[in-house]
């Protein structure tokens, strides 16, 4: 089997686990509003190896799923997960994450941003935006980073992470 092909594999793999995380590990946590997001973390690790091409239209992807699931601003989910998609493969490319922590607080960071278009596309009222965005948000940030950490740490050789920490 060429190296191509089990990378792929591999990274199908990691994905297919962070889905399976998603939907029932992470209700069992804690809140939703803390409780890290799985699917994002895949779409980020996923991205920021794909390009900005495939990291929009798997962003896309993922923003319907969550739209589906929760239906109430239909379209604003699939917006920010297609925007951090693709900002996600633009910061790699400028970044040159090969850091297990670089890598981490890039989910961090896109979690925060994809809450911030979320929030803003809803229409959701000033003040909830602004304890959304300054309390709840940052927590999911740094429990989804936590997570991360873990994922790759677990995988580094499938994602070829140095461990410079």
């Amino acid at each position: 089997m060429s190296a191509s092909r089990a990378n792929r594999i591999q990274l199908i793999l990691v994905m297919a686990l962070l889905v399976v995380l998603h939907f029932y590990l992470r209700p069992r946590l804690w809140s939703a509003r803390v409780s890290p997001d799985f699917l994002l973390m895949g779409l980020v690790f996923f991205a920021m190896r794909a390009g900005p091409g495939a990291g929009a239209l798997a962003g896309f992807a993922v923003g319907i799923v969550n739209d589906a699931l929760t239906p109430a601003a239909f379209g604003a989910g699939a917006l920010a997960h297609t925007v951090v998609g693709y900002l996600a493969a633009w910061g790699r490319a400028v970044f040159f994450a090969d850091n297990l922590l670089v890598n981490a607080a890039f989910v961090a960071v896109a979690l925060w941003v994809r809450d911030v278009i979320l929030l803003l596309a809803s229409g959701t009222a000033q003040g909830r935006l602004l304890v959304e965005l300054t309390l709840n948000s940052p927590l999911q940030a740094i429990s989804t980073a936590v997570f991360a950490l873990l994922v790759l740490a677990a995988f580094r050789e499938w994602f070829a992470i140095r461990l410079d920490v």
